[in-house]
């Protein structure tokens, strides 16, 4: 008996025939002899209103209340599938993320999984119960407060959570039929991947494929637990992600793995830097204080006759404020003359682990860009990674110039997207 572990996303379970829907598939792999352990996200765009629920009775929510606002999503979605699950004939449990053993550290919002000990799990899945487990949520280790992983969190529980098992595979179920080369909401010819590398998957999710997020993809590389991507819509056999093809896959090594775009990055500027050691350290020490992630950076030759520089750099839309209110803050101390902030732009890469040994890749995609007329902003490399910022506006029009100038336009019929709003 095989142990399988099960993530359902919000647009799998936005509703009661949704939520009938996932019991059915979920019993049926009870059937096939597998141990099932289930991780839920809240209903549709439940965590969304949550927030803007909460944005509207206080504009800076306490994070330990917004937390506890936001776990409600979770849990009414793993009683719903509990209760679907007992009507077909099987028992089911439901849990929450501390009940199952998910511990945290105490940053509220965003917490990061220090340990999984699934004993209450183990236990009734060893009494022949379907386990379900409320994602995207944990107790931090000091104070045992409620918390949330943040975006992709629920993925993020169950790749943890068939870690702590030692699962067979962790199915991550979602509202597309896999992994494809480009976000086919966005270019309707992508063509679905049958298996993908833990590296380049990991570009793909850090360049902002929403499929699946970095810290699921890397918590599964960890610990070598295969994550199959499938749609909870249809019976495909969906993308494997892995550090070597599943069964009886075979696999093209293609030079090009696919085009991710992400357009919820801001770019902040910081003008007139004088150009001497320390100077760049201090701005990026002042940003990690606050506790925000930086994407790339980009520093201008300095002018000679004034010795100052201009230092670029991108973070989440959603920390610039913090981000500029942290430099002004630091103003003095670093001695810069004035910051620029652009929330108006999109960062699109491309990725493959072949490129590294393919001349002409870097020409072609800017090529690509060049005859779209996308002007290029920033650049960012790594062995398998090229990454340039564009105007939000250019957007589609580059993903799509790019995708079918490496010829990962599909012959076959148009990538289906099966639900979900993309909020």
């Amino acid at each position: 008996m095989g142990l399988v572990v099960q993530k359902y996303g919000g647009s799998s379970v936005a509703d009661a025939e949704g939520i009938k829907r996932v019991a059915k598939r979920v019993v049926d792999a009870k059937k096939n002899g597998n141990q099932v352990v289930v991780v839920v996200s809240a209903m549709g765009d439940t965590t969304d209103e949550l927030i803007d629920l909460a944005e509207q009775v206080s504009p800076m929510p306490a994070g330990r209340e917004f937390d506890m606002l936001l776990t409600a999503g979770e849990r009414i979605s793993m009683a719903l599938l509990a209760m679907a699950i007992k009507n077909l004939g099987h028992e089911a449990q439901s849990f929450t993320g501390s009940q199952a053993g998910v511990i945290t550290d105490s940053v509220h919002n965003k917490a990061r999984i220090i340990d999984v000990t699934p004993g209450r799990i183990r236990t009734s899945i060893d009494e022949g119960n379907i386990a379900i487990v409320a994602g995207f949520q944990g107790v931090s280790q000091e104070g045992k407060n409620i918390t949330t992983l943040g975006r992709g969190g629920s993925d993020t529980t169950a790749v943890a959570l068939a870690a702590a098992l030692d699962a067979e595979v962790c199915e991550i179920y979602t509202d597309v039929d896999g992994v494809f080369t480009a976000d086919p909401r966005v270019v309707k010819k992508a063509r679905k991947i049958d298996w993908i590398s833990f590296e380049d998957m990991l570009e793909l999710a850090a360049s902002g494929s929403k499929v699946l997020l970095h810290r699921c993809v890397e918590y599964a590389r960890r610990y070598n637990i295969p994550i199959h991507v499938r749609s909870s819509f249809s019976g495909l056999r969906g993308t494997w992600v892995s550090n070597e093809p599943q069964g009886d896959q075979q696999v093209e090594h293609a030079i090009i793995s696919g085009v991710a775009h992400d357009v919820s990055e801001a770019k902040i500027t910081v003008v007139g830097v004088p150009d001497k050691p320390g100077e760049a350290a201090a701005i990026f020490r002042t940003i990690a204080n606050a506790e925000i992630n930086i994407d790339m950076v980009v520093q201008n030759v300095s002018a000679a006759s004034t010795g100052l520089t201009d230092i670029s750099f991108t973070l989440p839309k959603a920390e610039g404020r913090k981000a500029i209110d942290a430099l002004e803050r630091n103003r003095g101390t670093i001695g810069f003359e004035s910051l620029r902030y652009d929330d108006q732009i999109a960062k699109i890469s491309l990725v493959g682990a072949g490129m590294k040994t393919n001349p002409g890749v870097t020409a072609g995609f800017f090529e690509a860009l060049s005859d779209a007329g996308v002007n290029i902003e920033l650049i960012s490399t790594s062995e398998i990674r090229i990454s340039v910022v564009t105007r939000a506006d250019d957007v589609v029009e580059a993903v799509r110039a790019v995708h079918t100038a490496f010829g990962l336009d599909s012959d076959s019929d148009e990538a289906v997207v099966y639900g979900g709003t993309g909020r």
